[in-house]
């Protein structure tokens, strides 16, 4: 079960290096002194990938736990 748990992990990275790059492109947008409604545009946009990224994260990490549990 350590391929479940390897998968997981790189599962799990990814998920974060999403996260990050939500962040990272809020941080941005913010800095750029947007108008509240181009900041709404801008931020609806990132709210499918920050959520899709938290759900890849969420499955990387119950791979882990489910790899640790079948070793």
């Amino acid at each position: 079960m350590d391929i479940l748990i390897i998968a997981g992990a790189v599962l799990s990275l990814i998920g974060l290096i999403g996260l990050i790059y939500c962040i990272v492109s809020a941080l941005r947008a913010r800095k750029q002194g947007l108008s509240d409604e181009e900041m709404r545009v801008r931020l609806r946009g990132l709210v499918a990938w920050n959520m899709g990224a938290l759900f890849t994260s969420i499955l990387g990490l119950m791979m882990v736990v489910a790899g640790i549990f079948l070793s």
